[in-house]
Parts: structure tokens; C-alpha cells; sequence
């Protein structure tokens, strides 16, 4: 049964482990620890957003055989638009996702030391985390070679193994439900809450996902008759992720201290269930999913470059290779210079929401184009959705700019 279950595994089950990585499990413990159960709503919005935001990528992949950053550079026919609008999109995917790969190697390093222990190198004064470094080195030799399936499978046992134990633990803390449900579908606000609130929505509706998700998807699927497997395969993918990371909030809801610094401190969300194992459990939890995310940001952002700038190479050609190798190479820089982990992937989902709105702008564009999909246009309702969600995270990503340079 769970080597069918591997067999089967579809793009949307790829892009619920993405978003499930450290930067998932660090902020949805800070926000349960911080606001309880006030932050549940957002978790909600983001799984709505991100259901129907990678639906519309799904569809586009199968449809037009091609990946979103393709189409975007053939349909802009303005050439003074289209360098920008390339250079827009270049830029946010390398920001974000070099800002999320140095979370993503962070998280890694927060399982290890948990283990291991902190170990650095002191050079002229110069700290350097060794860890990092040999988190890259494993993420580079990984994609380098390109024969990491079966390893990331074995990566996502162990997430998937960690996402379990959220969710009886969740269970075992016997949240108060009335409290839960008014956290679920009542938007409250809190002090000091909306950096938080973004970034919920930016560890989900991650805007790298929506370019690797409509690559993966022509792989695997080529007719129109294939739609509803996929559209079957994100849905689910996506609730259970969904659910997991409210677990997560109503697991740390539980934990009695702000104090969070590293695994050992969420590790207590854990403590219900596995008592003195739990900071092991999630040590290894978190590295699996720290490995796990560090290959696929830098793949995606290669996906990106190769349809934005028009390359047409294999994933073994140097050009590619560049891409991804610089993206690994800014992750390790940026989380082994002694900035504080928590630090690193509070902003890394922050810089994710903020960068939403530009590409899921263009994305609903794209899906309104009849010369690219066809009658598999969207309708007047995926339409209505799709720009509520837009002027959400519009919102939400202009509030969050001013709050960062203290002008609300």
C-alpha cells in the first residue's frame, strides 16, 4: 500500500511538502505561541488561496504544455513590458526564494544543533556555521547528480511522519473548540500581529510553487481529460497540508512560554505526545524538511530563469546549473553568518507575501487568455475568487511594507 501510495505521488503532493518545510512549522508554532488561536483564520485563507491559485497553474501546465514563465514571456508582446515584466519576475523569484532557501537551510540546522550541537568556525573573527555548509554540500551534490527521488521520498516519510504526530497532538491537548472555531472563521487582528499574519500566508501560498507546479504537471500529465486527476491531486494535497499547519498553531497554542529560539522550544508542541523524545522527533523532522525544501527552491528558480529568458537546455546544462547553484550558494551564506535562524524564516515568509501579489496578478492574467488555454479559460467565479484573493494579499502586502519601515 505505501509503495502505491509513492507510485501515485502527483505535483500537488510535491507542492504541499514544499510548503510544509521549516519556515511552516517555526511559524505557525511563533503565531500559536504568541496570539493562540487568533491567527486561524489566516492558515484558512491561505489553503483557499493556495487551492485555487495552484489549480490555475495545474491547469495551465496540462493545457498549454508549458510552464508558467514561458508563457508569460510569449504572450507579452511588447518588448519594452516584457523585459520588465521578465526582470520583475526574475527579481522576486531570486529574492524570495534565496531569502527562503536560507530559511530552509536554517530550519535543517536547527534539527542538527538539537542533535549535534552548534558547530562553527571562528576565522579572523568571522563566524562560519559548518552546519550550513553541510546542508549545502548535501543539497548541492543532490541536485547536481539529479538522482535524489528516492531520497526525497524517504524526506517526505519523515515530514509526513512529523505532520502526524501535529495533528494528534493537537488532539491531545484538548484545545477549547469553541475558542478554535472563533480563531477558524472570525478575522481577528491582534498587536504586533500582521508580520505574523503575512508570512502564515506566504509559508503557504509559496509564488515559487506556482512556477514549478505548473513545470511538474506537463511531465506528468498531457490532455485535457487529465484535468480533474489534478485538480483531485492538489485538492487534497493541499487540505491535509492545510491542516497539518493549523495543528501546529493549536499544538503551540499549548506551550507556556514566547520564548521560542530553537527546536528544543518547539519541540513542546510535541511534548504531549512523545514527552522526552519530542525535541528528537522534530529535530529530525525539521532537517528532513529543511533538505527536503533546500533542493526544490533552487530548482524552481532555474525553472523560472529557463522560461523567463528563453533557454532551451536540459536541467544538466551549465545555464541552468548556474542558477540554482547561486540561489544555494546565497541560502548557506545568508543562514550561516550568524543571524539567528528564526530570524531568517520569519523573513523569508514575510519577503514571500509580499512578493505574492506581483505574481499572482499576472498568473490571473494568463488564465484570461483564450489563445493559451483554449475553452479552459477561467469562469466568472475562479475570476471573482482569484481577485478577492489578489486584493487580499495586495492589502495585506502593502500593510506589511509600511509596518516594516514603521509608518503604521
Amino acid at each position: 500500500m505505501i509503495k502505491k501510495w509513492f507510485s501515485n505521488i502527483g505535483p500537488g503532493t510535491l507542492v504541499a511538502a514544499a510548503f510544509i518545510g521549516p519556515g511552516t512549522v517555526t511559524l505557525c508554532t511563533l503565531a500559536g505561541v504568541n496570539f493562540g488561536f487568533n491567527l486561524l483564520w489566516a492558515m484558512l485563507l491561505s489553503v483557499i488561496a493556495t487551492i485555487v491559485l495552484q489549480e490555475m497553474a495545474a491547469r495551465l501546465g496540462i493545457i498549454s504544455q508549458k510552464g508558467l514563465s514561458e508563457v508569460i514571456r510569449e504572450e507579452i508582446k511588447n518588448p519594452i513590458l516584457k523585459q520588465f515584466i521578465t526582470f520583475l519576475i526574475l527579481a522576486a523569484v531570486v529574492v524570495g526564494n534565496a531569502s527562503y532557501e536560507a530559511g530552509n537551510i536554517s530550519g535543517g540546522i536547527l534539527g542538527l544543533e538539537t542533535i549535534l550541537g552548534e558547530i562553527t568556525l571562528v576565522f579572523n573573527g568571522f563566524s562560519i556555521n559548518l552546519l550550513s555548509v553541510l546542508i549545502g554540500i548535501i543539497a548541492f551534490v543532490l541536485l547536481y547528480i539529479g538522482n535524489y527521488k528516492f531520497l526525497e521520498k524517504a524526506l517526505v516519510t519523515l515530514v509526513l511522519i512529523m505532520s502526524i504526530s501535529f495533528l494528534v497532538t493537537a488532539i491531545v491537548t484538548k484545545p477549547n473548540i469553541l475558542e478554535l472555531l472563533k480563531g477558524l472563521f472570525i478575522p481577528q487582528f491582534p498587536e504586533k500581529s500582521i508580520l505574523t499574519i503575512i508570512g502564515l500566508i506566504g509559508t503557504t501560498v509559496v509564488p515559487y510553487n506556482l512556477f514549478l507546479h505548473a513545470s511538474l504537471v506537463k511531465e506528468r500529465w498531457s490532455k485535457k481529460e487529465d484535468l480533474s486527476a489534478a485538480k483531485k491531486d492538489t485538492v487534497v494535497s493541499i487540505i491535509l497540508g492545510g491542516l497539518v499547519s493549523m495543528a501546529i498553531i493549536v499544538s503551540a497554542a499549548a506551550i507556556q512560554t514566547t520564548n521560542i529560539t530553537n527546536a528544543a522550544d518547539l519541540a513542546k508542541g510535541l511534548a504531549p505526545l512523545y514527552g522526552e523524545f519530542a525535541t528528537y522527533f522534530l529535530a529530525l523532522g525539521l532537517f528532513s524538511a529543511g533538505i527536503t525544501s533546500a533542493i526544490t527552491a533552487p530548482l524552481a528558480a532555474a525553472y523560472v530563469a529557463k522560461g523567463c529568458l528563453g533557454w532551451q537546455v536540459g536541467l544538466k546544462s551549465k545555464k541552468f546549473r548556474f542558477v540554482w547553484i547561486t540561489i544555494l550558494f546565497l541560502g548557506v551564506l545568508f543562514s550561516s553568518i550568524g543571524i539567528k535562524p528564526i530570524e531568517i524564516i520569519k523573513f523569508a515568509q514575510v519577503a514571500n507575501g509580499m512578493l505574492l501579489p506581483i505574481i499572482a496578478g499576472i498568473l490571473l492574467w494568463i488564465m484570461n487568455k483564450k489563445a493559451v488555454l483554449g475553452d479552459f479559460i477561467n469562469s466568472k467565479n475562479q475570476n471573482i475568487i482569484g481577485f478577492v484573493i489578489l486584493a487580499i494579499t495586495i492589502f495585506l502586502g502593502a500593510k506589511g511594507i509600511l509596518k516594516v519601515f514603521n509608518i503604521i
